[in-house]
């Protein structure tokens, strides 16, 4: 099932165990991928479909972040609430020490020695990474192997 399709079906749980919040952060992410589908004019792939739900949890995490230095603990909570409901539909998070352990096989596969080489190290390990890790941790990991 696509994600689409498994976002809808926890609309129809949501709509009838009366969740407000939760419906209204599922059809937030309905539209936005469908949005997507037709600006791309197809299907999207299910590449894509995750494309679409790292965006909506990255927007969360930065608005999080002006809220919290904002001092503006109502809209933090309610970007906190929403950021738990689309992290249910991403892939599930990688330990540090798996995160670790790919960042070294690239490393030795590209062989890498030093900071220049970071953008190819960066490129291999974010796409075999993608939705599975922070890129910002992941690229602090890596600065600290290559320095």
């Amino acid at each position: 099932m696509s994600l689409l399709g498994k976002l809808t079906e926890e609309l129809k749980a949501a709509l009838k165990a009366h969740d407000k919040f939760r419906v209204n952060t599922l059809r937030m992410l309905i539209s936005q991928l469908k949005n997507a589908q037709i600006n791309a004019g197809t299907e999207l792939s299910p590449e894509q479909e995750l494309d679409e739900i790292i965006s909506a949890a990255k927007k969360r995490k930065e608005s999080i972040q002006a809220y919290q230095a904002g001092g503006r603990q109502d809209l933090f909570e309610n970007e906190q609430t929403e950021l738990e409901i689309i992290k249910e539909f991403l892939p599930k998070q990688m330990s540090e020490s798996e995160v670790e352990h790919e960042i070294e096989k690239v490393i030795q596969e590209t062989g890498a020695t030093s900071i220049k080489d970071l953008g190819k190290v960066m490129g291999e390990v974010m796409a075999r990474l993608k939705g599975k890790a922070d890129g910002k941790k992941v690229q602090a990991m890596v600065r600290a192997k290559l320095i």
